[in-house]
């Protein structure tokens, strides 16, 4: 059963939450404005006369005290009265004015002069009715009211619609991709973040539809891959269930060879899997990396040599790193396999082992076709293939680049590619050496 919560419509709820906000600060205006008003306006006039009481005390012994307190008077209304034998009457005689009908907040405080008198003087503040004060920002906040909760609304709904319509247009464009369609379009405006979403899933749209287009092509070709070896088992065999006596050696050896070619098929599709599910886990050991690929090469040139392809190893010396060696091996064979497939009517592969620093290279060359530049980044994808028009290959499945790539990567080596259009490849990979022997 779904769930029925989180049903509101994004748009709804930021409306709700703007809308809210503004009247929550109407709220707060109107209690700071109107209640609270009063209280703040005492509160204030108690700090000025701390204040004045501050400034009195720094000059109670000057001459022109008088000119302050006169100050005072005149911009904060804060009247100041003697209230002992010891203040001079023409001094205070000013003070002697405060109204008597005047609401006033009163503070008396000591002064100490410096003959050892002691002066104390009344402060008082007056405090003006503020009734109609009250009265008169009532009818403003009341007509501000009406204003902000129109623009309150008017805000609320324009910045709804332009947060939420993107993203319900993006989701919307998601349940399409959702059914298949790579070809949606994510468009995304007015904030960045909406924007770099739509770029990121119009970037996973573009890979899902070549993920989607590389694995019908390699539905296609492992289709002719096992179509081609499944008809010549089948075919020989009932030859074989027919005429039973005339069984002949190169019959069982077709048989033999093809359904070798769809074991490799298999397990290279096997491998790919294993790789896209999680790395592998390697057996790592030091050993002989040289005489690996020699032995490697002596058997694939034994498997080929019969059709005429001619493979050199070349080398100085043996090299030994610590690595998984059937892992390598297999990365190696994937790249002669391949070198095998593609190289020229000379049907020449050459095999370079490097030692360069501390690191080993093994270089694979053909003198076929080439590879273009546009393609050379491309090639070590999963299914790519540069020959769209499949050819069933002389020997291997044609899988091998990937797996090679992420063989290379488990070891932290480094892989790739140069090619000459109409000269040759030149396949190669680099391991860290640990000896040289």
């Amino acid at each position: 059963m779904k769930k029925v919560s989180n049903k509101i419509r994004l748009k709804w709820k930021v409306f709700g939450y703007l809308l809210g906000f503004s009247t929550l600060l109407l709220v707060i205006l109107w209690l700071f404005q109107t209640i609270f008003l009063n209280d703040i306006y005492r509160v204030t006039r108690m700090w000025e006369i701390e204040k004045a009481v501050t400034v009195v005390r720094k000059n109670i012994d000057k001459p022109e005290l008088d000119d302050i307190l006169l100050n005072l008077y005149q911009e904060k209304e804060i009247y100041i009265k003697r209230t002992d034998e010891f203040t001079p009457p023409q001094r205070m005689m000013f003070m002697n004015a405060t109204s008597r009908h005047m609401d006033t907040l009163t503070k008396e405080y000591t002064f100490e002069l410096e003959n050892g008198k002691i002066l104390s003087l009344t402060f008082y503040a007056i405090i003006t009715p503020i009734n109609a004060t009250v009265s008169t920002l009532q009818f403003e906040l009341l007509i501000i009211t009406f204003l902000m909760v129109g623009l309150s609304i008017g805000l609320a709904v324009i910045l709804a619609r332009k947060i939420s319509n993107p993203i319900e247009n993006i989701n919307e464009s998601a349940k399409n991709l959702a059914k298949g369609n790579y070809e949606t379009n994510f468009s995304g405006e007015g904030f960045l973040e909406i924007s770099e979403l739509s770029d990121t899933l119009n970037y996973t749209a573009f890979e899902l539809s070549k993920v989607e287009k590389l694995r019908r092509e390699l539905i296609a070709h492992i289709s002719h891959d096992l179509r081609t070896p499944l008809s010549l088992i089948y075919s020989y065999a009932e030859m074989m269930h027919d005429f039973p006596n005339e069984v002949t050696e190169e019959q069982t050896q077709v048989i033999m060879d093809e359904t070798s070619r769809l074991s490799s098929l298999v397990n290279d599709v096997l491998d790919i899997s294993r790789f896209e599910s999680g790395e592998p886990i390697l057996n790592m050991s030091r050993f002989n990396l040289t005489l690996c690929l020699r032995n490697a090469t002596k058997r694939v040139r034994e498997l080929v040599n019969r059709d005429g392809f001619k493979i050199d190893f070349i080398s100085n010396d043996d090299v030994w790193i610590i690595g998984d060696e059937l892992k390598v091996t297999q990365a190696f064979y994937n790249l002669l396999i391949n070198a095998i497939n593609y190289t020229g009517e000379d049907k020449l592969v050459l095999i370079k082992q490097r030692v360069i620093d501390d690191v080993v290279r093994i270089e694979v060359i053909d003198t076929g076709e080439g590879i273009e530049d546009e393609y050379l980044p491309l090639i070590w994808e999963r299914y790519y293939k540069v020959d769209k028009n499949h050819q069933r290959p002389v020997t291997g499945t044609g899988l091998g680049l990937f797996i090679v790539k992420k063989i290379i990567d488990s070891h932290n080596g480094k892989y790739g590619v140069d090619s000459v259009v109409g000269e040759g490849s030149t396949f190669w990979f680099e391991l860290n050496l640990i000896d040289i022997k």
